[in-house]
């Protein structure tokens, strides 16, 4: 827990680099990158501190790692284990303390000029393997509404999230609210 999530009395479900690093996967998943722009912008929003080249290889490399990623959020435990044991034996990551920007200090696992995509897998690798050494796999779920294939982090303190993050909640409570409305007018 960081020190200003202690002043304030807030209990993070896992430590902020992995929060961090669990919903900028969950992000990738569900975004297109449709170009270099939509990655730029994506990487700002993340707060990515690495080394770019934006080229168009770079894109693609990370695009790459959307249908790989996706998958966190259909295996089990133990093929996630698997997928994640591989990640990191691919990638190599060697684990060190840092502390950069307003970043307290943190865990980065490879250096921060290696390539985008690389930085993404063992961040994403890393944190879940916080997410299967504390037994949260149930954390990681689909949006539950119907015909959204976007998945999400529940960081919730009472595991209550269901929705994802591009407007599902809002439309789920419009549709009930005009189901509830239709209901009373008919009766």
């Amino acid at each position: 827990m960081t020190l200003g999530a202690r002043l304030l009395g807030v209990k993070m479900v896992f430590a902020h680099d992995t929060e961090v690093a669990l919903v900028q996967v969950a992000a990738l998943v569900n975004t297109p990158l449709a170009d270099i722009a939509a990655l730029d912008a994506f990487l700002l929003e993340h707060q990515d501190s690495g080394v770019r080249t934006g080229t168009r290889a770079e894109l693609d490399s990370v695009r790459a790692l959307r249908p790989r990623f996706r998958r966190f959020w259909e295996l089990g435990e133990d093929d996630l284990v698997e997928t994640v044991n591989a990640l990191l034996v691919e990638c190599r990551p060697l684990p060190q303390l840092v502390r950069h920007d307003n970043w307290g200090y943190h865990l980065h696992a490879v250096p921060r000029d290696a390539p985008l995509a690389v930085r993404m897998t063992v961040e994403a690798a890393m944190a879940l393997v916080d997410v299967v050494r504390s037994g949260a796999l149930d954390r990681l779920r689909g949006c539950a509404y119907p015909d959204c294939d976007n998945v999400l982090v529940d960081l919730s303190k009472n595991r209550s999230k269901r929705f994802c993050d591009a407007g599902c909640g809002n439309r789920s409570a419009v549709n009930a609210y005009r189901a509830r409305r239709a209901a009373a007018g008919g009766s």
